[in-house]
């Protein structure tokens, strides 16, 4: 009987173990994805974030990433390190204009069509691609001709590298045009049209890439995704790339540190300049400003500091205020949209310093124009201790005092100065309110 048993429970631990054999290729050959989530300008802090992404998913030998992307473009360099990044990643890299109301606009289409699968949310858009001029304008003449011509060239060597449309990539970037995911994907422009992520790749099951250079069969249907964000630095850095932060961090610091030089000891304006400049330092980096822009701005800051110390009726205040306006209008003029100062802004900044600065000096002219208040019939009001002696600390200074109504003067009482005879002998009334000293 126990042999019996014994061969029952030996028979059933390999019933088990079989079944765990066979379980085990099937669990670990479920596919893992990489979702990353893009919804930012494109610019040097996103652009690294992104890439060093997409290089994580190859180390942690990923099946494929997925750029969920919704972004209305940005600097043309960092574009281009993310697209050169997608077309040598050593696996297949998926964008996904997700999740509805996405729209992948400007630099967000080179990084489209340079993935291996192009899929869009069906309620997104992709296009408006057309070059703009530095400051915001539109570009002409044969300027327009090279950098037009050059940009439409590039996108279609991506859309035809993935034999995708290699007609819409110039209307995009010759006219602007912008399609919804219907329309994308009916003219071949788009992969693949899905809800959500989880469906998009059970449609992509068995999908080969079209590129000859990088070919691959893609099987996720039913992959463990796992979802990044960009983390609090590059939030932070991407919010501090902005032409109008950068000029607010940059005015701030340069007044902090004047403070400070003319305050010394406060320490904190200072402390808090120092931060502020540093990080306008840092967006200048990312963000080469006009060296003209920025001499303007220090002659206008310093023209605006040396009128509240000299005496030009503010002659100067306003050649500051004109070269601090002009300066910052031109600062980052070398940069495209969204990279541009706007307009308000300028107004606005040149509007709440004028008002400061006619506020100082009206309060100086002001306190000019005031009769000197010096001698001792300023003490006639002021409230004085009676102290030991007959005299009364007013003031911080010792009097010789008598008092108005004929009563002797007790040490410790609280009395106000009514008059100053001539011999410098104050007259004061107690005001019977005894204060222990």
């Amino acid at each position: 009987m126990k042999v019996a048993v014994w061969r029952g429970f030996l028979a059933s631990l390999g019933v088990a173990a079989g079944a765990l054999a066979l379980a085990a290729p099937a669990l670990a050959a479920r596919p893992r994805v990489l979702a990353v989530k893009f919804a930012l300008d494109v610019n040097p802090p996103t652009a690294d974030y992104l890439k060093s992404e997409i290089d994580h998913a190859a180390r942690a030998r990923y099946d494929a990433v997925v750029i969920l992307l919704d972004t209305p473009g940005g600097l043309s360099d960092s574009m281009r390190s993310i697209y050169q990044k997608e077309l040598q990643s050593k696996l297949p890299v998926i964008v996904y204009v997700s999740p509805n109301g996405a729209r992948a606009a400007s630099a967000g289409v080179w990084i489209a069509q340079a993935a291996d699968v192009l899929a869009m949310s069906p309620v997104s858009n992709i296009g408006s691609s057309t070059p703009v001029a530095a400051g915001g304008g539109s570009i002409t003449g044969d300027e327009r001709n090279k950098v037009v011509n050059d940009a439409a060239a590039s996108l279609t060597a991506l859309a035809r590298a993935h034999r995708r449309n290699t007609v819409w990539p110039g209307n995009a970037v010759r006219a602007a045009s912008n399609l919804t995911a219907t329309e994308a994907l009916r003219m071949h422009v788009v992969d693949a049209i899905a809800p959500d992520l989880p469906t998009l790749l059970r449609q992509l099951d068995g999908y080969r890439t079209k590129d000859p250079q990088r070919p691959f069969t893609l099987h996720l249907a039913g992959a463990q995704i796992d979802t990044v964000s960009p983390g609090f630095l590059t939030k932070l850095l991407d919010t501090i790339i902005d032409p109008n932060l950068i000029s607010l961090l940059f005015l701030a610091g340069i007044a902090g540190l004047v403070f400070e030089v003319l305050h010394p000891g406060v320490v904190l304006p200072g402390a808090l300049g120092a931060v502020a400049l540093i990080a306008a330092l840092y967006g200048f980096a990312v963000l080469t400003p006009s060296w003209g822009g920025l001499v303007l701005v220090l002659l206008g800051l310093t023209l605006l500091v040396v009128d509240l110390h000299a005496v030009t009726h503010g002659a100067l205040t306003v050649g500051g205020l004109v070269a601090l306006g002009f300066g910052l209008a031109l600062l980052f003029q070398n940069q495209s949209a969204p990279y541009r100062i706007d307009t308000w802004l300028v107004v606005g900044i040149g509007t709440t310093v004028a008002a400061l600065w006619a506020l100082a000096i009206g309060k100086g002219l002001a306190a000019r124009r005031r009769p000197v208040a010096v001698g001792a019939h300023t003490l006639v009001g002021a409230r004085g201790l009676v102290r030991p002696g007959g005299v009364v600390s007013v003031r911080g200074e010792l009097w010789s005092a008598r008092s108005s109504t004929g009563e002797p003067l007790v040490p410790g009482d609280e009395v106000v100065v009514e008059s100053v005879e001539r011999s410098l002998t104050l007259v004061v009334r107690p005001l019977r309110t005894r204060v222990h000293a």
